[in-house]
C-alpha cells in the first residue's frame, strides 16, 4: 500500500510540477503548431522539454500506481499534487505563500498518511456489467441535469442582461471537470482489473483510451469554467468532484470495500476528509486571508516580502497565474489548464 501512495505522490509532482515546467518555458515560444520550425522550438527549450518528460513519467508512474492498489485510494492521495505544486511553487517561482497555504500542505501530507496507514490491500472482485452500465446511466443522467441546470441560469442570465458569471455556473462547470477526471482514473484501473480476471490484455489499452476521452472532456469543462469564472469556485467543485467519484465509482463499480478492522477503516474516512479538506485550503487561501486581521495580515505580508521581494524584482514585474489555483486533478492524462486569475 505504501508503495503505492509514493507512486501516486511521485506521480502527481510529475504531472504538476511538469506542467509548470512547460508553462514557464512557452512564455517565449511561439503558439504550439505542426511546423517544423515550432516543434523544433519547442524541443529545444530546456524548461519545456524538462516538464514534458515529467508530464510524461508521471503519467507512467500513475498507470503503475493504479495496478497496484485500489483507485478509491490513488484519486485521493493525487489530490496533495497540489500540495507539493505549492511547495515547488514557493521555492522554485519565489512564490509568496501565506498561513493557510501552509495549513492546506500539513493538512493534506496528514490526509496521506491516515490513508497509508488505514488503507489495506484487495484482490480483484468480479466487475459486473449491470454495475458498469448502471454507474454510466448514473453519470449520464447527472451530466444532463447538471447541464439542464446551467441551461436555465443561462438563459436567465441573457434576460435579465448580465454580465458576469453566477456562481452557480462556476459550480457546475468544477463538478462536470472534477467527475469525468474522476472517471478517468476509474476507467484506467478497470482495464487493469479485467486483466486480472483473465481477460484479453486489450482492454488495458482499450480503457486507457477511453480514460483519455474522460480527460479531455473534463479539460474541456474545466477550461470553459476558468475562462470567464473564478478559479478559485471552479477548482475546488473540481479537486472535489474528482476524489468523492474516483472513492464512490471505485466501490461501487470495481468492488473496492473498506478496511476491515475499525481503526484501519477511521483512518481512511479521516484520510479522505483531511485531504480534501488540505485541497480546498489550498485553493482559497488568498480569500481566507482576507478575512485575517489586518496586522495580522501585514505582518505575515511584510515577513514575506522581506526574503522574496528582490527577487521577485529581478526576475519579472507582474506576477503570473498561480499554479496552485488552478487544480490539475491527477489522474494520467490531465491537461495543461489555461491561465486564469492572478492570485491575490
Amino acid at each position: 500500500m505504501w508503495e503505492s501512495i509514493c507512486l501516486t505522490l511521485a506521480a502527481t509532482a510529475g504531472n504538476n510540477i511538469g506542467k509548470v515546467l512547460q508553462k514557464k518555458g512557452t512564455i517565449i515560444l511561439p503558439p504550439l503548431s505542426l511546423k517544423l520550425k515550432v516543434i523544433r522550438a519547442y524541443a529545444e527549450n530546456k524548461p519545456w522539454a524538462l516538464g514534458f518528460l515529467m508530464d510524461i513519467f508521471g503519467a507512467l508512474l500513475m498507470l503503475r500506481a493504479l495496478s497496484l492498489a485500489p483507485v478509491s485510494v490513488v484519486q485521493p492521495v493525487s489530490g496533495c499534487g497540489l500540495a507539493i505544486l505549492s511547495v515547488f511553487s514557493h521555492f522554485y517561482l519565489k512564490e509568496v505563500m501565506n498561513v493557510f497555504d501552509w495549513i492546506g500542505i500539513t493538512v493534506a501530507g496528514i490526509g496521506t498518511i491516515g490513508v497509508g496507514a488505514g488503507g489495506e490491500e484487495q484482490k480483484a472482485s468480479l466487475i459486473s456489467v449491470f454495475q458498469l452500465l448502471w454507474l454510466a446511466f448514473v453519470v449520464a443522467i447527472l451530466f444532463v441535469l447538471l447541464n439542464a441546470w446551467l441551461h436555465i441560469f443561462k438563459r436567465q442570465r441573457r434576460e435579465q442582461e448580465l454580465g458576469e458569471y453566477e456562481v452557480v455556473e462556476e459550480i457546475i462547470y468544477g463538478l462536470e471537470s472534477g467527475i469525468l477526471f474522476g472517471m478517468a482514473s476509474v476507467v484506467s484501473k478497470m482495464g487493469f482489473v479485467f486483466v486480472e480476471q483473465g481477460f484479453s490484455a486489450m482492454f488495458i489499452p482499450m480503457c486507457i483510451s477511453i480514460s483519455i476521452c474522460c480527460s479531455g472532456t473534463g479539460f474541456f469543462y474545466q477550461t470553459r469554467g476558468l475562462k470567464h469564472g473564478r478559479a478559485i469556485v471552479v477548482s475546488t467543485c473540481a479537486a472535489v468532484a474528482s476524489i468523492v467519484t474516483g472513492v464512490v465509482a471505485g466501490m461501487f463499480a470495481l468492488g473496492e470495500k473498506l478496511p476491515t478492522s475499525p481503526s484501519g477503516r477511521l483512518l481512511l474516512l479521516l484520510g479522505w476528509l483531511l485531504i480534501m479538506l488540505g485541497v480546498v485550503l489550498l485553493v482559497t487561501s488568498s480569500r481566507l486571508i482576507r478575512h485575517l486581521p489586518r496586522s495580522f495580515r501585514r505582518s505575515r505580508q511584510s515577513s514575506g516580502e522581506r526574503g522574496f521581494s528582490l527577487r521577485r524584482t529581478a526576475s519579472h514585474g507582474p506576477k503570473d497565474t498561480n499554479p496552485s489555483a488552478v487544480i490539475q486533478a491527477a489522474t494520467l492524462h490531465h491537461l495543461l489548464s489555461t491561465p486564469s486569475k492572478e492570485k491575490d
